[in-house]
Formats: structure tokens, C-alpha cells, sequence
């Protein structure tokens, strides 16, 4: 490869828009704008949704899904993924803001758009370093958790819309508190429009679909796609019954007086003590959000045998929400609802998402006088409905049947994000599951293996019929050796050769699942090897893994070592039997 083209690939790599851009034709036109439209029709009530969560005015949930689709579709690699606006990464936006006592709208707005810019700096940094690996810390009973226990916290905070009551609180026990205490103050008008928007927007979930395919004859995802984009017309609907009745009269908030223009680009004004309160949570925002959206990148480049790379998607999400922190807007990602529907349109590449963009920009500057009249009650309505869909309590039952400590990190995630708020919820369930990894890997298996008869395998004798020999104990350590387990490993293996101390002459050290051993295990091996020296048993090990040889040949232990090291366990095996019987026949079945 030429110097030019190596250069050529190495800046496609970072700009992928290089690479499909070339290729662009007609028919990847057509499909991205046909996309285009029905994201764009979605996105609308959707964007102004998930601002409301926020606590931030309508209009900014437009600004965050206009720039942001843009610069995801110069550094993206997912050709269907959608950015903006989330519900999980709107509510932790909220929590995040609730604690700064920000007095005007305006600091508050400013402080979302603060945020968006960090967490885009803590992405487009974890991009440029390759610490895509990261997000593994997160298991996915957590996310799980974490996001079934978001899901119930969003619905719980937007039921005081539906009930037209002022109700505060960041967890669930506050929230339920306030709503009881405020439920005399309901306004029924907003209530009969907030039953109606949910009634409506759950059938449209449900049954639209089928509707379309029996009376218009639509494909099925012609009518999963079009049911949809159900919410803008829950959004009209009830915006004209609210100007028709003249609703705001009777007591039912509507959005108001939502600004028409562009997107005000410049750097929000930053107060350092203000900064340094969000690094924590733009931490935590720009890793859930980055494994909620590659989660969904990679499912989606699945079904089209595409792949995505997820250090690219990093920066890609990096420099949305740097986009988005620079153009009045707050923290982002990708979205599921919306690339699914991005991915059923019909999108072909990301030039779909800068479509949408241009079409939330029309939006922003034609229609945001039709929104006034707009109830926040339809708002909170397609907030419910979408957010229930993420809840699953299933994961419960589930993780109790298959792992009680995967239940554990489970249920310390839900209850906390419910009961404490959703930075403690899922820091502690990291926390909790790499707890629970020590823990399990402290105890590590070491099973006693033998012969099977008639092969060179070798099995536990606690669940198979094998071929053993009293003077030779095999033992199989089913885990890399490290500090947590060292310990216990040797104990272990010190407390079987004690019951035959007698008869045994050698041990075998079977090491085929074992990936590293580090400096207290090597002091552990070496104990051992001492120990068994001292008894007059020889030490040996097998099937000892090339990285992990190497590790051993740069300390002493090998050259101590009272035994041999075997390629394989079935040389050790035999070769120690004959030493021993000299061709008498002493073996046994266990």
C-alpha cells in the first residue's frame, strides 16, 4: 500500500463519510429521504418530550436533534442509527441538574448544554484512546436493571402532567409522596386530555398496525413504521382540542410560547464550580448513553450483515454532543425507537440523519408557533408509553433462576436507581457486579480430573467414569490465577494432597483454562512446589498456555520446579504412571 493511500485510509477510518460518501447514488438518495420524512414527523413531539423530562424548555430538544445528526453522520458508522434526544439519558440529565439550585431557566439551559459539551469531551477522548472496552464493565443485568428502574422512575415523574398537579422529588418514594400529597389539586380537564392522549398512543402501539394491514392492505412494516409515528397525531389532535376549548383557560399547561429561529450556536456560559459538579455525571451519561447506542448500532448492522467500530462510534457520539453542547442543546445518543424506524424507512446511509436534520430545522423555524397550544399532558402521555416499553421485570425472575448473583446486582441496581436517584443506581450496580466477579473468581473450580477410557480426554471423577491412579493426583484449575484466588488455590490443592499424602507421589497441575497467572499466584505456585517438595511428592504441570509459559520463564520457578512441564495432560499422565509401575498395571476406575 502506497504512503498516499495508507494516509487515505487511515483518515477514513476517522471519517467514514469518505468511504460511503464515494459510493452515494440514487437509489441511496431516494431511500434516505423517504427515511428522512417519517424520522423527521416522529421527532418532533419526541424531541419536545424528552426536553420536558429534562426539565428544559421545548424548543431545546429540537436544537439537540438538529447538529448532532449532522456530525453523526460525518463520524458515524452505523448506517441506520438515529441521535438525539433519550428518555434514560434525559432523566439522568435532570438528575444531574436538580442539585445545582440553578435560580433562572436560563443557567439551567446553559448548565444542559455544559453538560452535553463534557460528556462529548469524555467520549471524543475515549474514542481517540480505544477505550471502547469500557462500557464491558457494564454487565448487562445491570443495564437491564438500571434501565427497567429508569423506566418506572420517567413514568412515575410525568404522571403530575397527566394529573395537572405540581409534584416534585428525583426517586420513587418522593415522587409517589408528592403526587399523594397533591391528588385533592388535580385539574380534571388536564387529566381527561392525559387519559385520552394514553388511551390513544397505547392502541396506536398496539393496534394500528393491524388496522393498516387489513383496511389499506400496507405491508407489516409499512404498518409497524407508520404506526409509529402515531404520537403527531396525538400531538394535533389534542393541540387543536386545546385551542378549540380554549383548555388553558380551565387550568391545562401547554407548552407555550416555544422560540422560532435557529439553533443559538456559541459556547455556553461556564461557571467552574458548576463544571466541576458535572464531571461525574457526564461520566455516567457518556457511558450509558454510548452502550445504549452501540447496542443498538451493532443489533441493527446486524440485520444487514454491516458492522459498525465502536471506538468510531465514540468519537462520533463525542462530537454530536459537542454539537449539541455548542447549539443550545444537552446531552445525546442514539436512539432505539427512532433507528428502528430509521432502519424500516428504508435508510441506507447516515446522510438519512442529516436529512432529518434539515427537516428539524424547517420545523424549528416554520411550525414552532403551531406548538403553543400544545398540552404538556400529550407530552408526558408519549413519554409513558414509550418509557414502559423499556421496563422489564422479567430480568428479575430470569437472573434468580440463572444466577443468584446476577439477581443481586439486578436488584441492588433497581432498588437504588428507585429509591436513591440514577447515579447511585448505577454506579452501585457496577460496583456490585465487579464485587461479585472478585468474589466468584476468589473461590476458584479445581476439580480432580482422570482418564476417560479409550481417549486422551480428561474429565472430573466426580461426574464421569475415569481412569485414576493413587500416586498421581490431577488436579484441573478452572480459572486464571491471580492476588484474589492465590491463596485459596493453594489451599486447596495443600488440603486434597493431605487426605492421600501416602500413596501420592506426583501432582499434576492441569492449566488449560488458566490465562495468566500474576506475582501472588507465581508465590503461591512456588509454596506449593516447596510444600509437596518437602512431603517427597514432585510437582508437574500440563498443558500451561504460551502467554503464560512466557510469564513463568521470566521468574525462577520453572528452574526450581520439582517436576516436569508436558505438553499435553495425557503425556503427563502416562509418562508418570510408568515411572511409577514400571508396567504394573495399579490403575483404577473412579
Amino acid at each position: 500500500m502506497t504512503t498516499s493511500s495508507s494516509r487515505l485510509a487511515r483518515l477514513t477510518s476517522y471519517l467514514p463519510i469518505l468511504d460511503w460518501g464515494r459510493r452515494y447514488g440514487r437509489a441511496d438518495l431516494t431511500g434516505d429521504l423517504i427515511a428522512a420524512v417519517i424520522v423527521t414527523i416522529m421527532l418532533i413531539p419526541q424531541s419536545l418530550a424528552y426536553a420536558l423530562l429534562a426539565g428544559l424548555p421545548a424548543e431545546v430538544g429540537l436544537y439537540a436533534s438538529i447538529l448532532p445528526l449532522v456530525f453523526y453522520a460525518v463520524f458515524g458508522t452505523s448506517r441506520a442509527l438515529a441521535v438525539g434526544p433519550v428518555a434514560v439519558v434525559s432523566l439522568m440529565t435532570a438528575s444531574a441538574l436538580a442539585p445545582l439550585g440553578l435560580e433562572t431557566i436560563g443557567d439551567y439551559t446553559a448548565a444542559a448544554a455544559v453538560l452535553a459539551l463534557v460528556s462529548g469531551v469524555i467520549l471524543l477522548a475515549m474514542g481517540l484512546l480505544r477505550l471502547g472496552v469500557v462500557a464491558n464493565f457494564l454487565s448487562h443485568p445491570v443495564i437491564a436493571g438500571f434501565i427497567t428502574a429508569s423506566g418506572i422512575l420517567i413514568a412515575a415523574s410525568q404522571a403530575k402532567h397527566i394529573l395537572g398537579i405540581k409534584a416534585g422529588g428525583h426517586t420513587l418514594p418522593e415522587i409517589l409522596i408528592e403526587i399523594g400529597r397533591q391528588l385533592p389539586n388535580v385539574n380534571w380537564p388536564t387529566l381527561v386530555i392525559g387519559l385520552i392522549a394514553l388511551a390513544f398512543l397505547f392502541w396506536v402501539r398496539k393496534g394500528l398496525a393491524g388496522v393498516l394491514k387489513s383496511a389499506f392492505g400496507m405491508s407489516a412494516q409499512a404498518a409497524s413504521t407508520t404506526a409509529r409515528v402515531g404520537p403527531v397525531f396525538a400531538v394535533i389532535g389534542t393541540t387543536i382540542a386545546a385551542w378549540a376549548l380554549e383548555l388553558p383557560g380551565a387550568g391545562v399547561a401547554v407548552v407555550g410560547q416555544v422560540p422560532t429561529g435557529l439553533p443559538p450556536l456559541g459556547l455556553p456560559t461556564i461557571d467552574f464550580g458548576t463544571l466541576g459538579a458535572l464531571v461525574v455525571p457526564a461520566i455516567l451519561i457518556s457511558i450509558i448513553g454510548y452502550v445504549e447506542s452501540v447496542s443498538v448500532a451493532q443489533t441493527l448492522a446486524a440485520k444487514r450483515k454491516q458492522r459498525i467500530e465502536p471506538n468510531q462510534e465514540l468519537i462520533a457520539l463525542g462530537a454530536a454532543n459537542i454539537s449539541s453542547g455548542l447549539s443550545g442543546g444537552y446531552p445525546v445518543t442514539g436512539g432505539f425507537a427512532r433507528s428502528v424506524v430509521n432502519f424500516d424507512a428504508g435508510a441506507e446511509t447516515p446522510a438519512a440523519g442529516a436529512f432529518t436534520a434539515v427537516g428539524l430545522l424547517l420545523a424549528a423555524l416554520l411550525l414552532t408557533p403551531l406548538l403553543f397550544f400544545l398540552p404538556k399532558a400529550t407530552l408526558a402521555a408519549t413519554i409513558i408509553v414509550a418509557v414502559l416499553s423499556l421496563v422489564d421485570l422479567s430480568i428479575l425472575t430470569r437472573a434468580w433462576g440463572y444466577s443468584k448473583a446476577d439477581f443481586a446486582a439486578v436488584l441492588v441496581t433497581i432498588l437504588l436507581t428507585l429509591g436513591v436517584g440514577v447515579e447511585v443506581g448505577v454506579a452501585a450496580g457496577v460496583l456490585v457486579s465487579l464485587a461479585l466477579f472478585v468474589w466468584k473468581t476468589s473461590r476458584p473450580h479445581v476439580a480432580e480430573v482422570g482418564q476417560v477410557p479409550g481417549s486422551q480426554h480428561f474429565r472430573n471423577v466426580l461426574r464421569h467414569k475415569v481412569i485414576t491412579d493413587p500416586a498421581v493426583l490431577t488436579l484441573r484449575i478452572d480459572e486464571s490465577l491471580y492476588f484474589a484466588n492465590a491463596r485459596r488455590m493453594e489451599d486447596l490443592i495443600l488440603a486434597r494432597v493431605h487426605r492421600n499424602r501416602d500413596e501420592i507421589k506426583h501432582v499434576i497441575l492441569m492449566c488449560s483454562a488458566v490465562n495468566e497467572v500474576d506475582l501472588s499466584a507465581l508465590e503461591s505456585l512456588e509454596a506449593i512446589n516447596q510444600r509437596l517438595t518437602d512431603q517427597g511428592i514432585e510437582l508437574h504441570l500440563s498443558e500451561v498456555k504460551g502467554p503464560v509459559m512466557d510469564r513463568l520463564k521470566c521468574s525462577h520457578f520453572l528452574d526450581e520446579l520439582s517436576g516436569q512441564v508436558f505438553l499435553s495432560q495425557y503425556d503427563a499422565f502416562v509418562a508418570l504412571i510408568e515411572r511409577e509401575h514400571a508396567g504394573g498395571d495399579k490403575l483404577s476406575v473412579a
